[in-house]
């Protein structure tokens, strides 16, 4: 009978061992929220912003790992910083402790990807589009908006918000993370090197942003 007791004592103490690592409380629960992805696929219907009426993007229609959440993102950059990875199409903002916001991104197509680092030099909200030159030669239809701008809407290329990349020297690079209309793109090489992302998208990523030297941004083919 005194073996029997000792044989269930040990049973107890190795349960009450095994229950302990599963604990949700302290240290442990910490660990486990570090690991843990969260999902903003309920982050995308109507919104009325300054006054344009931005529909509702059939979220479902597009792969959910190009929906904005939080993943575990290990990096040497430092928080704040944006990285895109062109071949995986995504956008990372870094956190703090590991973790990053990661957008889903459209990226240029073929012969007109850029790579290399910059800052963001300053933002914008229903910025005013002025295609480059280069474009209005291979476009002659947007030619006319090179010089006078095409008015923000729903319709601008630039969508909901832009944030406009400068180099090292302080120079335009002439390219941007921007918003768009055409939320099919998200995921394919589509723009003319410009990073698109979903309006939604852009309109978190701009209310994270602080423009000036720290706001560094690697491009990443």
């Amino acid at each position: 009978m005194r073996f029997r007791n000792i044989l269930t004592a040990l049973g107890l103490v190795m349960s009450l061992g095994l229950a302990g690592c599963t604990t949700t409380t302290g240290d442990k629960t910490d660990v486990a929220e570090t690991t843990k992805v969260q999902i903003f696929s309920d982050s995308y219907g109507a919104v009325t912003d300054a006054g344009y009426a931005l529909p509702a993007i059939p979220i479902q229609k597009i792969d959910k790992k190009f929906h904005r959440q939080i993943v575990d993102y290990e990096t040497r950059e430092k928080p704040g910083t944006i990285v895109v990875n062109t071949r995986e199409r995504f956008l990372y903002y870094v956190l703090p402790r590991g973790k990053a916001v990661r957008y889903g991104i459209g990226v240029g197509k073929q012969g007109f990807a850029w790579e290399g680092e910059a800052y963001i030099a300053w933002k914008q909200a229903w910025p005013t589009w002025h295609p480059p030159k280069e474009m209005a030669e291979r476009k002659p239809e947007v030619a006319k908006y090179v010089e006078k701008g095409m008015d923000p809407g729903l319709r601008n290329p630039l969508g909901a918000r832009a944030m406009y990349l400068f180099n090292e020297k302080g120079q335009d690079t002439l390219f941007r993370l921007h918003g768009t209309p055409e939320w099919a793109s998200i995921g394919t090489a589509a723009s003319s090197g410009c990073i698109r992302l979903m309006n939604q998208d852009v309109i978190d990523l701009y209310n994270r942003v602080k423009p000036g030297r720290n706001a560094k941004v690697v491009v990443q083919q």
